[in-house]
């Protein structure tokens, strides 16, 4: 078959991108977590389902801090823009709240019934509704910061340099959307040529920005981790503020037991973010 992107053809391209099966154990992964973010739910105070906009999935779940007036993260759950829900990521929140943050779970209109451009859009209405309402729910609308994983790393990264995000952390993102267009992800998703260069954040770096780590499981498919390292580059080369964080160790589900956990790697570069903006 003939090459379509980077030497693969369509066989080769789809296998590239299909992080569950390239992961043995993640049906085991899967159930565990939805048995860990059930037990989150019934242990912990938060509000749930809060509307940022009409459509049915344009609603959030928020887990607030201990202390008032506390830095907010604003986590976008993954599933290759088609599947997954917010209720699936409650196990995450310990960590966060461990260390001093309130923790905003996401959820948005899943393709193919939302085009990329309505997705696009409504990850950046949930921040600009955080913001406006951070003070209401104890929080502070100078301390967002936009963290995803996968699908969820796409979306944070393209609200890099919004004026109400403090920092991003992108966690295995998508950052060139072209070869997603020409894989089996495209079904359902639908993307033309126009819609992946124009929703591509490798594509349209900005000319400043604040803090963003990038961070990728290190035991990742390389295609994943590749647009991780392009993208931290990408940032680089302009001289923005960037870290780049492969973690040894972990594949493209269990990179996030890092965050979950309040002694993980990406809980200590959380941390490192907010002292970063709080030193400005």
């Amino acid at each position: 078959m003939a090459s379509l992107y980077r030497g693969m053809d369509r066989a080769a391209l789809d296998r590239a991108y299909n992080n569950r099966n390239a992961v043995a154990d993640y049906p085991a992964i899967a159930a565990e977590r939805k048995a860990r973010s059930d037990r989150v739910r019934g242990a912990r105070r938060f509000l749930p389902d809060l509307r940022y906009g009409d459509a049915q999935r344009e609603r959030l779940d928020f887990f607030p801090a201990d202390a008032d007036r506390a830095p907010i993260l604003v986590f976008i759950h993954g599933g290759y823009w088609q599947t997954n829900d917010k209720e699936a990521s409650s196990f995450l929140v310990e960590g966060p709240l461990a260390r001093g943050f309130s923790v905003a779970l996401v959820e948005y209109t899943l393709a193919p019934e939302a085009t990329m451009e309505r997705i696009v859009g409504e990850a950046r209405r949930a921040v600009e509704w955080l913001a406006r309402t951070a003070a209401s729910l104890g929080g502070r609308a100078d301390a967002i910061v936009v963290c995803g994983h996968s699908a969820g790393g796409h979306l944070a990264a393209t609200l890099i340099d919004h004026p109400a995000v403090a920092a991003t952390l992108p966690i295995s993102g998508l950052f060139d959307l072209e070869p997603i267009r020409l894989n089996y992800l495209n079904e359902k998703l639908r993307l033309t040529v126009d819609d992946a260069a124009r929703h591509s954040p490798l594509l349209h770096l900005p000319a400043a920005c604040p803090p963003a780590v990038v961070a990728v499981g290190a035991g990742e498919l390389p295609e994943l981790v590749r647009q991780s390292a392009d993208y931290a580059e990408a940032l680089r080369s302009k001289g923005l503020p960037v870290k780049y964080l492969p973690l040894a160790g972990h594949d493209h589900f269990t990179v996030l037991e890092e965050l979950a956990s309040p002694d993980g790697r990406l809980c200590e570069a959380l941390a490192g973010l907010l002292s970063d903006l709080d030193a400005r």
